[in-house]
């Protein structure tokens, strides 16, 4: 009698065809990249295609590591943002001041990792890794943002999201001026209505010329609480009704804690019922061991309330360098996806907010007469 094949040995078998020339970025990926890493950032993309880019989802990314000044700006997140596989973003500062260079025409070289630092800077040269440009290139940088900051529409208080929208508009002009096409994350996020956060603030050279034009009293004051309440509206907006809410996370760090503190807010802090982000896909190089929010697993973020426990079959996690990932999966849900209506969320800012303080004052109004403060979840 035939023994029973166990129930492990279903998955597909390993006997790939031998690559070919002109193979495309869809093919190879869902045949060609079938183990370790590569297995992971094949279920990954086709967890962004088949799942995250649903009509009723709701995507948020996160973005730490300097990826724009790589040209990963242009050459993918301009493009998802333009065909609606990405309707809010949360970045480190530096990736959107070195996102401005771009937009202002300004360039970037690739160098080697090899050089004598001593010798860039006696010729006014700026390294990041293997990247290289003029030191003028930050000194026009923050030119720039001085002059815009000077302009009355600067002179209050404002969060994150909309300080980067009005940027973006500055920027948008610039780029169309000097005929460039769409090179600018701010600018294209400006232009399909797409907020953008930050969430540190100061620390970023965008948050240094903000805090030089404070000595004198002009410019903007940064309102971090519009911030944390903006992106917890956003998540509620998308989780009220029968919608979804996905998570892409290049990298880790603030950015990454950022976007998924959102449902804790929700939950923890606003008492509102809740059970997390319903698609986590994560392409990171940190190691979870050592403890750090960066390597966090989605099963650790599941014990916070930020991932949704039903959901976790659909988290994955690449241990792979964000440059050689983020291209992959671009081609492949332009390939395999068509572009999805705008959601324009920075425009809805205003209800969502809305609707979120109706449900946490109800939550608050309840608890101060004596209530029990009502679990999330």
């Amino acid at each position: 009698m035939r023994k029973k094949q166990s129930r492990y040995l279903r998955g597909p078998r390993i006997l790939p065809p031998p690559i070919a020339k002109g193979i495309g970025a869809v093919d190879l990926l869902d045949n060609h990249f079938l183990a370790y890493n590569a297995g992971r950032l094949r279920e990954g993309a086709r967890l962004y295609a088949e799942k995250m880019l649903q009509p009723e989802v709701t995507v948020g990314l996160s973005l730490s590591g300097a990826l724009v000044p790589a040209g990963l700006g242009v050459s993918c997140l301009v493009p998802l943002i333009r065909a609606g596989f990405v309707d809010w973003i949360v970045s480190t500062g530096a990736n959107l001041y070195h996102d401005v260079h771009f937009g202002l025409g300004m360039e970037m070289h690739a160098g080697s990792p090899f050089l004598d630092d001593t010798v860039l800077h006696g010729e006014g040269v700026v390294r990041i890794y293997d990247i290289l440009f003029a030191y003028e290139v930050l000194l026009d940088t923050d030119a720039f943002f001085r002059r815009v900051l000077e302009e009355e529409e600067f002179q209050r208080e404002m969060g994150t999201a909309e300080f980067h929208n009005r940027i973006g508009r500055y920027v948008a002009e610039r780029e169309k001026k000097l005929g460039i096409g769409e090179v600018s994350v701010l600018a294209a996020a400006h232009r399909y209505g797409v907020p953008v956060y930050t969430s540190s603030p100061g620390d970023s050279s965008i948050g240094m010329n903000v805090a030089a034009m404070r000595l004198f009293g002009r410019g903007t004051t940064i309102d971090v609480s519009a911030d944390v309440n903006e992106t917890a509206g956003i998540v509620y907006a998308a989780k009220k009704g029968k919608g979804k809410s996905a998570v892409l996370i290049f990298g880790g760090g603030s950015p990454k804690n950022f976007i998924l503190q959102t449902e804790p807010q929700l939950q923890e802090v606003l008492g509102i019922e809740e059970k997390g982000h319903d698609y986590f896909l994560q392409v990171t190089d940190a190691r979870p061991d050592t403890g750090g929010l960066s390597g966090a697993t989605p099963s650790e973020a599941v014990s916070w309330g930020k991932v949704d426990p039903d959901r976790l079959p659909d988290a994955v996690v690449c241990y792979l360098d964000s440059t050689v990932a983020m291209p992959l999966l671009t081609a492949y849900v332009l390939e395999r996806v068509k572009k999805r209506p705008l959601r324009r969320l920075y425009d809805h800012r205003a209800e969502s907010i809305a609707a979120l303080g109706k449900e946490f004052r109800k939550n608050y109004i309840a608890w101060k007469a004596g209530g029990k403060w009502r679990p999330g979840r």
